[in-house]
C-alpha cells in the first residue's frame, strides 16, 4: 500500500495508522494499539504463535514490532559490572605483588655494600624467596580451595607487605634469608587464588583478557619498581625504601576483605543479569564441600609437569631479569644506577606489553579456529623462539639502550604466552584449580631458583678466568636462550583437554 504524507503532524499513513516521520512519534494515536498488542507482538515475531485468527486479525504489523522490540530492549534489565570491578582488584593486586618482588633486584649493589655480602651470598638470599614460594604454594592454594579466597588473600597480603617492611630492618646475611623466605611464603597464594576467582567471577570468553590484564599489570609493577627504587633509594635510603613498599598492600587488604564475595551469587552488588551471565559462562561450584585432590591422578598426569616444565624455562629468564638484571647493566655495561633503573624498567615494560597482547591474541585465535588447545599450544611455541632470538639480538648490540630494547621484545614474545598458560592449567585443573594451579606453578619455581642461584657462581668463575666488565656477563645470554628453545618445544607436546575431573 502506498504512504502518503499528513502534512500537519508530520507523520505517515500506512496500513491503516499514522506512525512518526523520521524521529516524531505521535504517542496518543499508538497509545492504546501498542498497549494491546505488545504481549502478542512478542509471542507472534518471536515465538511464531501458530493461530490463524490472531494471524489475520491481530498479527501486528512491522513496525510494530520493531517499537515493540525497542521498548522491550530498554525495559530489560542491563548486567551490573561488579565482574569487572573484581577484575580491577586483582589487577591492582598483580602490580603491588611485583612493585614489592621485584624491588629488592635494584637494591642489591647497596645491600651488598652495607651487608658485605658477595654475589653468591646474594643468591642465597634471592634463592631463599623463590624457595619458600615454590613450598607454600600448593598448601596456600588448598587453602582457597577449600576456605575461599576473600579470607586467605586479604590474609596473605597483609603477611608480605609486613615482611617487606622488615626487610628494611635486617642486620645480616641470616636475618636477610630468613625475612625473604618469609616474603615469599606470603606472596605464594596469590596467583593460585587469583586464578580461581577468575575462573568463578569471569565467563569463559572473557577469561583470556582477564588473565592477560592481571599477568600485564604484573609487569607494570615490575616495569615500575627499578626505577621507583633506584630514586627512593636516592631520597630516604634503600632501608625506608622497603618500608614504603609495604603500606599499599596493607590498604588493598582491608578494600578488598570488606568488599569482596567468593560466589558471584551472594554478592549485594551483583543484579540478577549479571549472576545468569556469570553463571552460563562458569562451571558451578559448590561452596559447601570441596573434594579431596586425587594425587594418584596427578602425579601420573604427563600433562601436569609438562606445564610445570613450561614455565621451569621461562621463570628461569624471567627470574633473571627480576633479580640480577640491573646488577648487569651496573657491572657489565657500565650504566649509572639511575640509568640501570631505567633500562630495566624498559625491559620489564616490554612483558606487560606482551601480557596483555598475549591475552587478546589467544582470545583473537580461540574466536577465529574454535580450538583453544591448539591456539595455545601453536602460539606459546612460536612466542618463546621469537624471545630466543630477540635475546640474542640484544647482547651483540653495543649500546645498552638499544639493548635493553631488545631484551624488552624478548620478554614480551615471552610472557604472551601467559595467558594461553593460565587457560591451560585452568582446563587441566578442574575443580582443583587453586591447589594444582600451585603446583604447576611452583615447578616453575625450580627454574627461578635456578636461574638465581646460577648467576652469581657463574660471574665469580667468569672473572677468575680473566673475564673482566660484559666479557663476565655475556655468554649467559646464549644459555638463556637455549633455555627457551627447550621451552618451545615443550609447548609443541601440551594438550589440554586432558582435565583431572573428566579422569576421575
Amino acid at each position: 500500500m502506498s504512504a502518503r504524507k499528513n502534512r500537519n503532524t508530520s507523520a505517515i499513513w500506512r496500513e491503516g495508522i499514522w506512525v512518526p516521520d523520521n524521529s516524531e512519534f505521535n504517542h496518543r494515536l499508538l497509545r492504546y494499539r501498542l498497549r494491546v498488542t505488545t504481549r502478542l507482538a512478542y509471542s507472534v515475531a518471536h515465538y511464531r504463535v501458530q493461530c490463524p485468527c490472531l494471524r489475520t486479525k491481530l498479527t501486528p504489523k512491522p513496525y510494530e514490532v520493531q517499537l515493540v522490540s525497542q521498548s522491550l530492549e530498554t525495559t530489560a534489565e542491563r548486567p551490573t559490572f561488579v565482574r569487572y570491578l573484581v577484575l580491577l582488584f586483582l589487577c591492582t593486586l598483580a602490580f603491588i605483588f611485583y612493585l614489592d618482588r621485584i624491588c629488592i633486584s635494584k637494591a642489591v649493589p647497596k645491600i651488598m655494600e652495607e651487608l658485605n655480602l658477595t654475589k653468591t651470598d646474594m643468591g642465597f638470599v634471592l634463592a631463599a624467596f623463590t624457595l619458600s614460594y615454590a613450598l607454600f604454594e600448593v598448601p596456600i592454594g588448598w587453602w582457597g580451595d577449600r576456605y575461599g579466597s576473600r579470607g586467605v588473600m586479604a590474609r596473605i597480603v597483609i603477611g608480605w607487605s609486613v615482611f617487606t617492611a622488615l626487610t628494611g630492618a635486617v642486620w645480616g646475611f641470616s636475618s636477610l634469608i630468613a625475612v625473604r623466605f618469609l616474603f615469599g611464603a606470603g606472596e605464594a597464594g596469590a596467583f593460585p587464588n587469583t586464578a580461581r576467582i577468575l575462573s568463578r567471577w569471569l565467563p569463559l570468553e572473557r577469561r583470556g583478557m582477564g588473565q592477560g590484564l592481571v599477568n600485564s599489570m604484573s609487569q607494570v609493577g615490575g616495569a615500575v619498581a627499578p626505577l621507583l627504587t633506584a630514586y627512593l633509594m636516592e631520597w630516604i635510603g634503600w632501608r625506608w625504601t622497603f618500608v614504603v613498599f609495604s603500606i599499599p598492600g596493607v590498604i588493598w587488604a582491608g578494600v578488598f576483605y570488606w568488599w569482596f564475595r567468593d560466589d558471584p551469587q551472594t554478592h549485594p552488588a551483583v543484579n540478577e543479569a549479571e549472576r545468569k551471565l556469570i553463571a552460563a559462562g562458569t562451571v558451578a561450584h559448590d561452596g559447601a564441600t570441596h573434594p579431596p585432590i586425587p594425587w594418584g591422578l596427578v602425579v601420573s598426569a604427563p600433562q601436569i609437569w609438562l606445564m610445570g616444565a613450561v614455565l621451569m624455562c621461562t621463570a628461569a629468564n624471567s627470574y633473571f631479569y627480576y633479580s640480577w638484571y640491573p646488577t648487569y647493566l651496573e657491572q657489565g655495561r657500565g650504566v649509572t644506577s639511575i640509568d640501570s633503573g631505567r633500562m630495566s624498567s624498559i625491559v620489564l615494560a616490554g612483558g606487560a606489553i606482551g601480557c596483555i597482547c598475549g591475552g587478546l591474541l589467544i582470545d583473537f585465535l580461540v574466536k577465529a579456529t574454535g580450538d583453544r588447545h591448539r591456539c595455545r599450544r601453536v602460539w606459546g611455541c612460536t612466542a618463546l623462539i621469537l624471545a630466543a632470538i630477540c635475546l640474542v639480538i640484544g647482547k651483540n648490540c653495543e649500546s645498552a639502550y638499544v639493548a635493553s630494547y631488545w631484551t624488552a621484545g624478548s620478554l614480551m614474545f615471552m610472557v604472551s604466552t601467559l595467558a594461553g598458560w593460565w587457560g591451560a592449567v585452568t582446563d587441566l585443573s578442574g575443580r582443583h584449580l587453586g591447589a594444582l594451579f600451585g603446583l604447576m606453578n611452583s615447578l616453575g619455581a625450580v627454574g627461578a631458583i635456578a636461574s638465581q642461584l646460577f648467576v652469581g657462581p657463574y660471574t665469580k668463575w667468569m672473572e677468575s678466568q680473566g673475564h673482566t666488565g660484559s666479557a663476565q656477563w655475556d655468554s649467559l645470554f646464549y644459555v638463556y636462550a637455549c633455555v627457551l628453545i627447550v621451552g618451545a618445544c615443550g609447548w609443541l607436546m601440551v594438550d589440554s583437554s586432558h582435565c583431572i575431573d573428566r579422569v576421575e
